[in-house]
């Protein structure tokens, strides 16, 4: 059965007064350390010493002494409230530079495509470390305990702040050169019912269905195949292996098509996603190890940006030239 339990309004209050008298054994000079009057560190006393019901001083007026009580509670009261003011220096050091845990949510899918940026920034910030914690669900980030999450671009939540992580990317189809070596590649998404399709599952347990953008018209193909999967690498690597078809995003499987172990087919119909974000709640503070990782993907997506610019420049200077 709960019991009934009641937070003892200022359970603190003039314990830091109680010590300085206790160490100087003066009103005066602890007055003077704390910055305040005699009489409001004698009032002070007084109310403490109410409120616990026990005298803790014996005053003359040439000297100040510890009580019985007053030994008593010193002997536990020093210790306790050095370790307080311990722990608010710690905490106010969290609070004041890059330090500690930084817990983020992160589809397995995607953890790949986010180590080179998480090496750079352990590598810059030293003192925070960063745990990844996989995960298909779209989790409360609050009463799980992380700091924020990476997420697609529509699972993000209307009270979340988004930074882009990634650009947008497309959802490709992908086969091995062993799979196609059997079997005609398709030329339309209607033929893939005569493939073998590599499916995955959804957090809600449905199977997915396979997207495509055919003349601006979305449309969505139920497909068939031998595997089942509850994540993309575990799709990337059968469909490295032939076990058929894949629809990935495009940065997943570039290791993949740059290496020749995989080969495009459908390139026509490749549906474009909104990418990857970075979210936090928007009415949380933000200490300052989320803060620094928000800036340093905020700067790593603007430099990434630049190069892709001055990509796209060239590849036009080249066509006009051509």
């Amino acid at each position: 059965m709960k019991q009934n339990f009641t937070v003892r309004q200022g359970a603190l209050d003039g314990v830091e007064v109680f010590l300085s008298v206790a160490q100087h054994r003066s009103f005066r000079r602890a007055a003077a350390e704390l910055g305040v009057t005699p009489s409001a560190i004698s009032q002070t006393v007084r109310v403490l010493e109410a409120r616990i019901g026990a005298a803790l001083f014996i005053r003359t007026t040439r000297s100040v002494g510890l009580t019985e009580a007053g030994e008593q509670f010193l002997s536990r009261a020093k210790p306790a409230f050095e370790e307080l003011v311990a722990a608010s220096e710690v905490a106010r050091g969290f609070g004041q530079r890059p330090a500690g845990l930084l817990r983020l949510s992160v589809p397995r899918a995607v953890i790949p495509t986010l180590l080179e940026l998480i090496a750079s920034f352990c590598k810059a910030y030293p003192e925070v470390e960063v745990e990844l914690a996989a995960s298909k669900e779209v989790i409360d980030l609050a009463a799980e305990g992380f700091d924020a999450a990476v997420r697609q671009g529509h699972l993000i939540a209307a009270d979340m702040i988004a930074v882009p992580m990634t650009p947008p990317f497309r959802l490709i189809v992908v086969g091995s050169p062993a799979y196609f070596a059997e079997r005609s590649r398709p030329r339309h998404p209607n033929d893939l019912r005569q493939h073998a399709c590599l499916r995955w599952r959804q957090s809600n347990g449905a199977l997915a269905l396979w997207s495509f953008n055919d003349n601006d018209q979305a449309i969505e193909i139920a497909v068939s195949g031998p595997l089942i999967a509850s994540d993309f690498p575990t799709t990337l690597g059968a469909a490295i292996e032939g076990m058929g078809l894949a629809q990935l995003p495009e940065p997943l499987a570039a290791v993949g098509l740059r290496s020749g172990k995989l080969v495009k087919v459908l390139d026509a119909y490749a549906p474009v996603r909104p990418g990857v974000f970075l979210c936090y709640p928007g009415r949380r503070q933000i200490m300052p190890k989320l803060r620094a990782f928000i800036d340093h993907v905020k700067s790593r997506t603007a430099g990434d940006g630049k190069v892709r610019m001055q990509a796209d420049a060239r590849r036009a200077r080249s066509r006009k030239k051509g």
